[in-house]
């Protein structure tokens, strides 16, 4: 039986394996890794149906269905790709995703990151060089639905793609 005190280690050995082949961990994976708990799937899984729980995800693999991890955050690795819907607290884009995602604090597309689906956050980044076609709604997280309590609210529809 594995010994909880070491899952940290073996989420960081399996995240330098999967994210550069080399034993070197991707540096902003690492980033990622340093601020708290979070579960890898490598580059040779395959997930298929309903992910949820209560420690952030690094995906490096293949998702399809959906990823659900209110606060929490959820990385789609350089190699990632998630045919899934994604809600999380924060939602950062390195790989491809086909799927709308919705993020409860911010949502970043990196550059060599692409998204095919509607993004909704109070705090959006997409990265000169990243791919996305789709909707955005970028919400004032103290805004009731329904309300726009005199704040303006941004939303519309963007191609965005790299040259």
């Amino acid at each position: 039986m594995p010994n909880p005190d070491q899952s940290d280690t073996s989420i960081r050995s399996s995240a330098e394996q999967s994210t550069q082949g080399s034993g070197k961990i991707d540096p902003q994976i690492r980033a990622l890794l340093s601020t708290g708990e979070s579960a890898t799937i490598g580059k040779g899984l395959l997930i298929r149906g309903e992910i949820t729980g209560t420690d952030s995800l690094i995906v490096e693999g293949r998702v399809e269905g959906s990823i659900h991890l209110e606060g929490n955050r959820v990385t789609v690795g350089r190699n990632g790709q998630a045919a899934a819907n994604i809600t999380a607290r924060e939602v950062v884009v390195l790989g491809k995703v086909r799927g709308n995602i919705t993020a409860t604090d911010r949502l970043d597309i990196r550059a060599e990151g692409g998204v095919m689906g509607d993004l909704s956050a109070p705090r959006i980044s997409i990265e000169d060089g990243a791919f996305f076609k789709g909707g955005i709604d970028i919400r004032n997280p103290e805004l009731k639905p329904g309300g726009h309590n005199g704040q303006p609210r941004a939303s519309s529809r963007l191609n965005k793609s790299a040259s």
